[in-house]
C-alpha cells in the first residue's frame, strides 16, 4: 500500500545503461521536507552491486577513453540542450526532494548548465604540449584519463554537485560510479536518463545508491582509481584517510564556518541585504552560507538592517525547509544553547510551523547578537538559516576571530574602502573571498575550493584546475636525427 502512495517509482540503481534492482533488502523512504510527502524508496545497495557497476565501468572505459575528446564533448553539448529543455521538471525535482524554493532550484539547474558549458570547452584546454628541447629532440605531454572514478555527493545540491564532477570527469575520458545522497536520489536518476538521451554510451555513468556502507565500499574498492566527496568535514576526513589508504587519488570537500567581516563604512542597505540572503538562501544548507557576521566597531544600524531583511524571509514562501526533522532539532538546539550562554536572539526562527505544511521541517531565519567566539554557535557548522553576530573592536581582531576557526571555505568583507578590503583579503585564511558579496562562489572557469578543514586533497573538482585531478600526464621524449649535434640536453 505504501508503494502505491509514492509520488515516484521506487529508485533503482543504474548500471550499464539500465535500471537494475539491487541485491540488498534494505530500503529508506525518500520524504519531501516541504510537507512530509512520501516521494519514493531508495535501495541501500551492497558491495556486490558496486562490483557489478565497476565491471561495467571498466569495460566502457576501454572504448570511451580512446574516443577523441572532441567527440566526447558532443555528448555534453546535447546534454546542455536537454538541461535547458527540461528546466522546469528538473527544478521541480530539486524543490520536492531537497526543499529549496522553486527559484533556488532553478538557479541550481542553471549552474549545472554553466558547469556543462565549461566541459564543452575542454578540447581547447587539454591539447598537451610539445617543444624541441634540443636539436632533433622533442619533449611532449599528453593528457590521459585515470580510469573508473567515483563521486559521492551530498543532499544540499541534488543537481549542481553531481554536475560539478560528471561533465568534466567523463569528458576527460573517465567512466564513473555516482553515489547520490540517499535523501535526494531523484535528481541523479534524471541526470542519467538525460545523458543517455544525449548519447552517452552505456556503462560510462553508473549510479549505485546506498548509505555509509556504500561509501566505505567505494573507498576500499580496488577497481576505482579516484574518489571525490562533498559533505561534512567529519566524514570528509574519514573518506580522505580511508580512500588514500587504498592508494586512490582523493579530493574531499568538507564543511565551513564562513565569516562576513562588516566594517563601519559598509554600504548599509547592500550589506544588510547580502548578509541576510547569504545566511538564509537555500535554508542555510550550503557550505558557502554566511554563518558568522563579525561587526567591527559601530555597526548597530547594519545589524538592525540585517534583522529587517531577515524578517522578510518567510518560511514556506521564500524560505524552504531544512532537510529533515533531525536537522531542524539540531539547529534549534544550537539557538537555545546560545541564548542560555548569554547571546541575544534578535530574530527567532524556532518552533516554526507552516500552515498547510505541518509535517514540513522549517526553521525560520535567526539572527543572534552578542555571540562570543567560544560559544558552540560561533565555532561549529550549523547548516541552517542562522547567523551569529560577533563584535570586534578593529580589523585585526576581526581577522583573528576569522582565522581562529578551523574551516577555510569562504570569507567576505563589506566596506567601501579598497585599502581595507585588500588588508583583510591578504590576511584571512580562506580559499574563496568576497568583497561586498555574501556568497563568493567563483564562476567557471574559476575553480571552487576552500582551505584548511574545508578541503582534503589537492586540486579542485570544477574549473580549469579540475583537469589535473581527473587526468594523468604521459611525457614522451623523441630523437629521430642521429646526425644531430649532441649536448647534455640530448
Amino acid at each position: 500500500m505504501q508503494t502505491l502512495a509514492m509520488k515516484y517509482p521506487e529508485i533503482k540503481n543504474y548500471v550499464g545503461g539500465k535500471f537494475v534492482s539491487n541485491t540488498g533488502e534494505r530500503f529508506l523512504e525518500v520524504v519531501s521536507p516541504i510537507d512530509g510527502t512520501l516521494l519514493s524508496r531508495v535501495p541501500l545497495s551492497t558491495s556486490k552491486d558496486l562490483d557489478e557497476a565497476v565491471i561495467c565501468a571498466k569495460k566502457a572505459f576501454e572504448t570511451w577513453s580512446k574516443t577523441p575528446v572532441k567527440e566526447r564533448v558532443q555528448v555534453f553539448f546535447r546534454y546542455k540542450t536537454l538541461l535547458e529543455k527540461h528546466m522546469a521538471e528538473l527544478s521541480e525535482l530539486v524543490h520536492l526532494e531537497n526543499g529549496k524554493t522553486l527559484d533556488e532550484a532553478r538557479a541550481e539547474v542553471e549552474k549545472s548548465i554553466e558547469l556543462t558549458e565549461f566541459a564543452c570547452s575542454l578540447p581547447q584546454l587539454v591539447g598537451g604540449e610539445i617543444l624541441e628541447v634540443s636539436k632533433g629532440v622533442e619533449c611532449r605531454t599528453d593528457i590521459h584519463a585515470l580510469g573508473v572514478v567515483a563521486c559521492i555527493v551530498p543532499f544540499n545540491f541534488p543537481s549542481m554537485v553531481p554536475n560539478w564532477t560528471i561533465p568534466n570527469a567523463i569528458a576527460l575520458g573517465n567512466t564513473m560510479i555516482l553515489k547520490p545522497s540517499e535523501a535526494v536520489p531523484l535528481s541523479s536518476i534524471r541526470i542519467a536518463e538525460l545523458l543517455k538521451e544525449a548519447g552517452l554510451p552505456d556503462g560510462v555513468l553508473n549510479i549505485v545508491n546506498g548509505d555509509r556502507e556504500m561509501v566505505e565500499a567505494i573507498c576500499d574498492h580496488p577497481g576505482i582509481e579516484a574518489v571525490s566527496f562533498v559533505g561534512s568535514t567529519k566524514v570528509a576526513k574519514i573518506v580522505y584517510a580511508r580512500a588514500s589508504a587504498s592508494y586512490k587519488r582523493v579530493l574531499a570537500l568538507g564543511g565551513a564556518k564562513n565569516h562576513l567581516i562588516v566594517l563601519p563604512d559598509a554600504h548599509p542597505t547592500m550589506t544588510a541585504s547580502n548578509v541576510a540572503a547569504s545566511m538564509s538562501g537555500c535554508a542555510g544548507q550550503r557550505c558557502m552560507a554566511a554563518s558568522a557576521m563579525v561587526g567591527v566597531g559601530q555597526v548597530d544600524a547594519i545589524v538592525e538592517g540585517v534583522c529587517n531583511e531577515a524578517r522578510k524571509v518567510i518560511p514556506g514562501v521564500n524560505l524552504g525547509p531544512v532537510i529533515s526533522k533531525a536537522a531542524k532539532d539540531r539547529i534549534e538546539k544550537y539557538i537555545t544553547e546560545a541564548e542560555k550562554q548569554g547571546a541575544k536572539i534578535l530574530v527567532d526562527g524556532r518552533n516554526c510551523v507552516v500552515k498547510g505544511k505541518e509535517k514540513g521541517t522549517y526553521v525560520g531565519p535567526t539572527v543572534i547578537d552578542f555571540v562570543t567566539p567560544d560559544m558552540s554557535v560561533a565555532k561549529e557548522e550549523i547548516f541552517g538559516p542562522v547567523i551569529s553576530i560577533i563584535r570586534a573592536k578593529d580589523m585585526d581582531e576581526a581577522i583573528r576571530i576569522e582565522n581562529a576557526n578551523p574551516y577555510g571555505n569562504a570569507a567576505a568583507v563589506f566596506t567601501q574602502s579598497g585599502g581595507n578590503a585588500r588588508y583583510i583579503i591578504d590576511r584571512v585564511s580562506a580559499g574563496m573571498i568576497g568583497v561586498n558579496i555574501g556568497v563568493p562562489v567563483p564562476r567557471e572557469p574559476f575553480s571552487f575550493g576552500g582551505w584548511n578543514d574545508s578541503k582534503f586533497g589537492a586540486g579542485d573538482l570544477t574549473g580549469k584546475s579540475s583537469i589535473g585531478f581527473w587526468t594523468k600526464l604521459k611525457k614522451t621524449t623523441t630523437k629521430w636525427n642521429a646526425e644531430a649535434k649532441t649536448n647534455w640536453m640530448s
